[in-house]
């Protein structure tokens, strides 16, 4: 019996090493020392299938320029003096009259994408769900092999529909007409916006007159795809134009609410309102540098203790601005307007002289980052879903504040009759600081919203002043009801016709329709009301 075990075991260290000894088949090899591009693409492919390490060095090699041809058509990975063959797994001394493997950018741009198909088979499943989820922006027929064996071994829901819709994406560049009808029908479902131009190219005739697609049925399938395609990326815009002009109007409305209380309920034309949202988005800034060097264990955290600290940095300044200067310019609008815009150039200067002329980047917390996809392919942020329920929520606590506290009622008192109030024993002076400090700490909240957007510089508030005050004139002038409205009504006018116009010509039609809107109804959406008015 010790026998016969010792014979079975040596049986067994024989055949693993026999199959050590012939990692990949030199037939599966040697297309790649020849001169057919097709076959060597060809090969690529069926190499990659194999998801074995050895695979992927002879793909690595391939890639970086070292894998060599012998004269009798041998691969061989060179490495220094060293020649490793993948064919029988033996390593030794580089034979004489080697000479190395031609890669094309056709050939080396399917070497990489075999290469980044054998993550497919990776044990971590995040890589796997980001392999898949690259294959669909194109993949090739090379590549088909590779996907099919990962569509088998793949269990997860999530990953598992993404390999099938790559696997029809590559076949449709098969040979045979019936695999490339099925993987068009297969492709009926699809969002990938990348499949259009490949499905128009089938439909489209030739300088010859023939078709891109050569066999009917397919041409056929490829119609009615395509028309199910078009209807959907329809919808996906629509529904994209939506979010990002709530994402607009959000901003918008962050940026314009400060203004409305400053030049809706007071009267202040603030030409420095930009630059108070700049000085919020430099103090998130500042927050994430100090938590940075202090507490970077706690990093993501930062966003939040910058909230009040780019609150109360905006309404110190604002303060400041109303104490200083804008207490003695009331009832003086071209006065105001000229000595605000001179703030606004002191801030920015101030501001350049502190932190430098470059912008600055403040990063994303972890919990804004990334953001959920929908309708295929449809990509909604995390940091503009937080904006746009963080500038609601500032406007419920502003309309807290103007309607259920004593400051608010003051405002109110004030603004509806300033003579009568100072008479009832109302400080109006402390009622214009604390109503001007709350109209700036709220630009500072803009600024911290604006800052996880984009880069911030001493410029930001610039891009934002004039809209701001469209919105606050489209509105009317003092109410929050019609601030919230003209905000998210030119944001998502402005992303509709952005798509038509552009940018430049969207928001100069904006521009000329307020205009128009204001010559016919100048007290804007919602009029004031009370004593005020008359």
């Amino acid at each position: 019996m010790n026998l016969l075990y010792k014979l079975m075991a040596a049986l067994a260290l024989c055949l693993q090493a026999a199959l050590a000894h012939a990692a990949i088949d030199a037939a599966l090899l040697a297309p790649l020392a020849g001169d057919d591009p097709d076959a060597r693409i060809e090969a690529v492919g069926q190499i990659a299938a194999l998801a074995s390490d050895d695979a992927y060095k002879v793909l690595s090699a391939l890639k970086n320029d070292t894998l060599y041809a012998t004269p009798e058509g041998r691969v061989l990975v060179v490495d220094g003096d060293k020649a490793w063959d993948p064919a029988t797994g033996a390593s030794a001394p580089a034979p004489d009259g080697i000479d190395g493997i031609t890669v094309n950018n056709r050939l080396r741009g399917a070497v990489e994408g075999a290469m980044a198909g054998l993550a497919l088979f990776s044990k971590d499943r995040n890589e796997r769900l980001a392999a898949a989820r690259a294959l669909q922006k194109g993949t090739d027929a090379a590549q088909a092999p590779l996907i099919v064996k990962a569509l088998a071994q793949e269990t997860d829901p999530e990953i598992k529909p993404l390999l099938e819709m790559a696997a029809a994406i590559a076949n449709l560049q098969s040979p045979d007409p019936t695999v490339r009808r099925a993987a068009v029908i297969a492709l009926s479902d699809t969002s990938n916006a990348s499949l259009r131009p490949v499905l128009r190219q089938m439909l489209e005739k030739g300088a010859d007159n023939s078709y891109g697609e050569p066999d009917e049925s397919v041409r056929i399938a490829a119609v009615g795809t395509l028309q199910k395609l078009e209807r959907r990326l329809a919808f996906t815009e629509v529904v994209g134009n939506l979010f990002y002009g709530i994402s607009l109007g959000s901003v918008l409305l962050l940026a314009a609410l400060g203004l409305a209380i400053t030049f809706g309920l007071m009267g202040i034309i603030n030409m420095a309102h930009g630059e108070l949202l700049m000085i919020g988005a430099y103090a998130t800034y500042a927050c994430q540098l100090f938590f940075r060097k202090y507490l970077p264990g706690a990093l993501d955290a930062y966003l939040l203790v910058a909230l009040p600290v780019a609150f109360l940095a905006s309404a110190l300044v604002g303060i400041v601005l109303e104490r200083t200067v804008i207490r003695w310019l009331y009832g003086r609008p071209l006065e105001t307007l000229l000595a605000t815009w001179g703030i606004s150039l002191i801030l920015m200067q101030a501001v350049r002289s502190l932190f430098g002329a470059q912008n600055v980047e403040v990063a994303n917390p972890a919990w804004m980052s990334g953001g959920i996809t929908v309708l295929g392919s449809l990509v909604l942020s995390w940091n503009r879903i937080v904006i746009i329920f963080f500038s609601l929520a500032v406007v419920a606590v502003v309309w807290l504040i103007l309607n259920k506290t004593r400051l608010g009622l003051f405002v109110r008192a004030v603004t509806q009759n300033r003579r009568m109030a100072d008479c009832t024993g109302v400080s109006t002076g402390r009622v214009d600081m604390m109503t001007f400090g709350l109209g700036s700490g709220i630009a500072g909240l803009g600024g911290v919203a604006l800052s996880q957007l984009g880069n911030v510089g001493p410029d930001l508030g610039q891009s934002y002043i004039v809209d701001s005050f469209m919105v606050v004139v489209l509105g009317g002038v003092g109410q929050l009801a019609g601030t919230v409205i003209a905000a998210f009504g030119l944001g998502e006018i402005n992303k509709f016709l952005e798509p038509f116009s552009g940018a430049v010509l969207a928001k100069i039609a904006i521009l000329v329709f307020i205009i128009i809107f204001i010559q016919k109804r100048p007290q804007g959406l919602f009029a004031l009301k009370g004593r005020s008015v008359e």
